[in-house]
């Protein structure tokens, strides 16, 4: 039996006139992708960001590696092993890539940031994730696609057990999309638990293990990818039947 890196049981989140998630339950295991899907307002963002200590739960237990744990803040969840890769790139474009994966974390040399160990540092992870990235190249100067694997190898620098991706390939050309599974896949490979967070549903069948539906921010199933059919999940998600796919 696969070891379980994270469980949430009874995930329970309001805000006001909102009960964005109702006795919730989802679990990840080491070296999987486990997709997450549902319409807009499911309550699959809320979820992660929970896990990603951006939001406090009301009630519920969040249980990671194995300890029933309380995620104070984003920084706490990172030095976990906990990282999120946002929709929203939360990268400073008029720093470098080095810069932005070490930022508050750089490497001294007396008073002094030492410019040469903190490329070195971020050369290092960019050839773990095979990428060719120069470590000096501002962030205004790249790739929306080039900048999202800045944000994973800034992800990957804490040491990360539990990598969760909200929408990574809305932004992304198809070309762009085949490199972002390849670096996931690898990260697969090393034993990183992955949470995908997708509309698309095409993806879910290429890049992940197992699927969870969450409809109105309730649990609805969890399912093996191999054995679903995509019209299931959708009926899953939208609670009845659709005969005819959208154009």
């Amino acid at each position: 039996m696969a070891e379980k890196l994270l469980i949430l049981e009874g995930i329970d989140k309001s805000f006001p006139g909102v009960h964005a998630l109702a006795s919730c339950c989802f679990d990840l295991e080491r070296g999987e992708v486990h997709a997450l899907v549902g319409e807009n307002g499911a309550g699959k963002s809320t979820m992660m960001k929970i896990i990603a200590g951006i939001y406090k739960k009301d009630k519920g237990k969040m249980i990671y590696k194995g300890e029933e744990v309380e995620i104070a803040n984003p920084h706490d969840a990172q030095v976990r092993g906990i990282s999120m890769v946002h929709q929203e790139l939360n990268l400073m474009p008029h720093l470098t890539a080095a810069q932005n994966i070490f930022i508050g974390r750089e490497p001294r040399n007396g008073p002094f940031l030492d410019e040469a160990a903190l490329n070195k540092d971020a050369k290092a992870l960019f050839d773990m994730m095979n990428l060719d990235v120069n470590p000096e190249t501002k962030i205004a100067n790249m790739t929306v696609a080039k900048q999202q694997m800045v944000e994973i190898a800034k992800a990957l620098s804490f040491n990360a057990d539990v990598l969760v991706f909200d929408e990574p390939s809305a932004a992304l050309t198809d070309v762009e999309i085949t490199e972002l599974f390849r670096i996931i896949r690898q990260l697969k490979k090393d034993g990183v638990g992955i949470i995908y967070i997708t509309h698309r549903l095409e993806e879910l069948k290429e890049i992940s293990d197992r699927v969870t539906v969450l409809r109105d921010g309730q649990f609805v199933g969890t399912v093996q990818t191999k054995a679903a059919k995509i019209d299931e999940i959708i009926k899953m998600m939208v609670g009845r039947v659709i005969f005819e796919s959208s154009p």
